[in-house]
C-alpha cells in the first residue's frame, strides 16, 4: 500500500529563502506551461505535447535573460511542476469525455504568488536523502532539520516540501508499506454518524461531537476582526493574516488528530466496520452546512477505509437510501416517516428504540447481509462459468 508520512521541518533563514525560490520557480513554470497551451488553443494550433512543452518552458527558457534564474533550483522541481500541469489536463479531458467518474473537473488555473500555500516535489532523480544525523538533504537547499515523530518503514520514492498558510514547513514522504494484519477480533460494529453525537455504535456507545470549529469561533472572530482593521498592503496586515491562518490550523489539526485516534481504536477493536454512505456534498447545501463541515465525516470514513485495508479488517459502506432510522431492528417494520426531532420511538411490536442506536444496529445488520449469509457464504457470489451439465435447457423440464 502506498502511504504518505508527514513530518515537520525547521529550515533556517537561508534555507527558507532557497525554498521560496524553488516555490516561485515551480509556480512560474506551471503558469508558463498553462499559458503556452491556452495560447495554442486560442490560435487554433494543435495541443502542445508534454515533451515540447518541457522544451519550451524549461530548457529553452533557461537560455533567455527573462528566465535565466530557473537554473538556480533543481531541475526536478521544474519537471514535477509540469507533471502536475499534465496530470491536471488529463483529468480535465477525462472528465469532459465521461471517462472519469465523479464530479466534473475544471480546466487548470494559474497559480497565484499571493497564495500562502506552496509546495515542491523531489523524486529519486533529485537524489534527496536522509543524513545519518536525521536531517533531510535537498538539492540546492541544504540539510534541513526534521522533527521525526516515527521512523520511515521503507525508502521513500519522493518527498514533497510543503509550506502551509500558517508559515509552517512539512516534508511529505511517499513510500510503499506492507500490510500489517492485526490479530483477528471477534467484534463487528455498525456506525451511525451524526451531529448531536459524532458517532453512535451498534453496541450502544455514543461518541460526543467535539465541534472544534464551534468552540474556536470566538477566537477566530476576534482574529478576523483584527485583520479587517489593518490597512491593505501593510506589514501589520501580513501579521494578522498569519494569525488568522494559525487559528484555523489549530482547528484543522485538532479535528484530524481526533479522527485518527478514533478510527485507529475502532479498527483495532473490531474485525468489520460498516458505515452509512452519507451525501456530505448534499448536506453541505442545507442550513446545517457549518456543522456538517465541522464534523469531518468524509475524512473520518476515508481513514477507516485505508486503515481497514492495511490492517486486515473489513470495511463497507451501506447504501445512503437504506432506511436505517425508520427500520425497527427487532421486527423489521419500516415506519412511514421519522422527523429529525424524534430521537426515540416505540415500534408497534413493543420495542422501544433510541433513534441513533437503532440506526447503528440496522447498519451492522445490512453490512453483514451484504457480506455473508447464514451459512457463511457470500450473499452475492461472484459470477462463475456454468458447468456443462448446468448450461442449456433439460428435456422434460416443465
Amino acid at each position: 500500500m502506498r502511504l504518505r508520512y508527514r513530518y515537520r521541518l525547521y529550515p533556517d533563514a537561508a534555507q527558507r529563502e532557497a525554498l521560496a525560490r524553488a516555490f516561485g520557480c515551480a509556480r512560474v513554470v506551471f503558469n508558463d506551461g498553462l499559458r503556452a497551451r491556452q495560447t495554442a488553443y486560442e490560435a487554433g494550433l494543435p495541443y502542445v505535447s508534454d515533451g515540447e512543452l518541457s522544451k519550451r518552458v524549461i530548457t529553452e527558457a533557461k537560455q533567455t535573460p527573462e528566465r535565466a534564474w530557473l537554473g538556480e533550483v533543481s531541475a526536478v522541481v521544474l519537471q514535477q511542476a509540469l507533471a502536475d500541469l499534465n496530470a491536471a489536463y488529463r483529468a480535465f479531458f477525462a472528465s469532459i469525455t465521461g471517462r472519469r467518474k465523479g464530479p466534473k473537473v475544471a480546466a487548470p488555473r494559474f497559480r497565484s504568488r499571493k497564495d500562502r500555500r506552496q509546495a515542491v516535489r523531489f523524486t529519486k532523480n533529485a537524489r534527496f536523502s536522509v543524513t545519518a544525523g536525521g536531517r533531510l538533504r535537498l538539492p540546492k537547499i541544504g540539510e534541513v532539520p526534521v522533527r521525526w515523530s516515527r521512523t520511515l518503514p521503507s525508502d521513500p520514492s519522493s518527498v514533497t516540501v510543503i509550506k502551509d498558510a500558517a508559515g509552517r514547513y512539512f516534508a511529505s514522504f511517499v513510500l510503499e508499506t506492507a500490510d500489517e494484519p492485526l490479530p483477528r477480533a471477534a467484534a463487528e460494529v455498525g456506525i451511525d454518524l451524526g451531529l448531536t453525537h459524532f458517532a453512535v455504535t451498534s453496541d450502544g456507545r455514543k461518541i460526543e461531537n467535539p465541534r472544534f470549529l464551534r468552540q474556536a469561533e470566538r477566537r477566530l472572530r476576534k482574529a478576523q476582526r483584527a485583520l479587517d482593521r489593518k490597512a491593505k498592503g501593510s506589514a501589520n496586515r501580513k501579521k494578522a493574516v498569519v494569525k488568522v491562518a494559525r487559528a484555523h490550523t489549530r482547528v484543522a489539526d485538532a479535528r484530524r488528530d481526533f479522527a485518527h485516534k478514533l478510527s485507529a481504536a475502532l479498527i483495532r477493536d473490531n474485525q468489520a466496520i460498516y458505515v452509512e454512505n452519507l451525501s456530505v456534498k448534499g448536506l453541505a447545501r442545507t442550513k446545517l452546512a457549518k456543522s456538517v463541515h465541522d464534523a469531518g465525516w468524509s475524512a473520518f470514513t476515508a481513514m477507516l477505509e485505508y486503515k481497514a485495508a492495511r490492517y486486515g479488517r473489513t470495511f463497507a459502506r451501506i447504501d445512503r437510501w437504506f432506511p436505517s432510522s425508520k427500520l425497527c431492528s427487532a421486527c423489521g417494520t419500516v415506519q412511514d416517516e421519522m422527523p429529525l426531532n424524534v430521537r426515540s420511538w416505540t415500534c408497534p411490536c413493543g420495542a422501544a428504540h433510541d433513534r441513533d442506536v437503532n440506526a447503528a444496529i440496522n447498519i451492522l445488520a445490512a453490512g453483514r447481509a451484504d457480506r455473508r449469509n447464514a451459512c457463511g457464504d457470500p450473499v452475492r457470489p461472484p459470477l462463475a462459468v456454468a458447468r456443462v451439465g448446468e448450461a442449456g435447457s433439460h428435456r422434460g423440464a416443465a
